[in-house]
């Protein structure tokens, strides 16, 4: 139903964002292509996307989180995307199947980061003081706690978009 826009087809407000993706990337991607139908959404996610790169979390733990958000919301191209992340990063089969499959990580403290994920989820943000005391007893902090949401907050954005316009399917 959504437009998979071009360059040309797309509103003249999303151009330059596609432009950047393209010189990034070396390609338009689909879920690019559909959300330039709103500007707005599409620079938005990149903007906060980019931002989520740079916050003090590890490289893995942040692609816990997304995978995290992604398999629990059933966004497959997120997932996909993800992986490729993830298998670029050096992570290991083992990890990328269980995020995939939405069980435990082998690794504890990586696996605190998805059960905090998990915790803010399901609580709106509203955990008990305990969640979050077991979040920092792996070694993260109270900024960590806050940019887990920032990711959560980011990809839950983009999972729901790409599922409303049918992205990668």
């Amino acid at each position: 139903m959504f437009t998979e826009h071009t360059l040309e087809s797309a509103p003249a407000a999303s151009r330059k964002t596609m432009e950047m993706t393209i010189r990034h990337l070396g390609r338009l991607t689909p879920p690019v292509a559909r959300l330039a139908t709103s500007p707005h959404l599409l620079d938005g996610f990149l903007k906060l996307s980019g931002i989520f790169e740079q916050t003090t979390l590890e490289p893995v733990a942040r692609e816990v989180v997304i995978m995290t958000v992604a398999a629990r919301n059933e966004c497959h191209v997120c997932v996909a995307m993800h992986t490729g992340k993830l298998r670029e990063l050096g992570a290991d089969e083992d990890l990328v199947g269980a995020l995939h499959e939405q069980r435990a990580l082998a690794d504890p403290k990586l696996d605190a980061v998805r059960r905090f994920t998990l915790a803010v989820l399901a609580k709106a943000g509203g955990v008990e003081d305990e969640t979050v005391k077991d979040f920092l007893s792996y070694g993260y902090t109270e900024r960590n706690a806050l940019e887990v949401v920032l990711g959560i907050g980011t990809y839950t954005m983009s999972t729901f978009a790409n599922r409303l316009t049918g992205a990668g399917l």
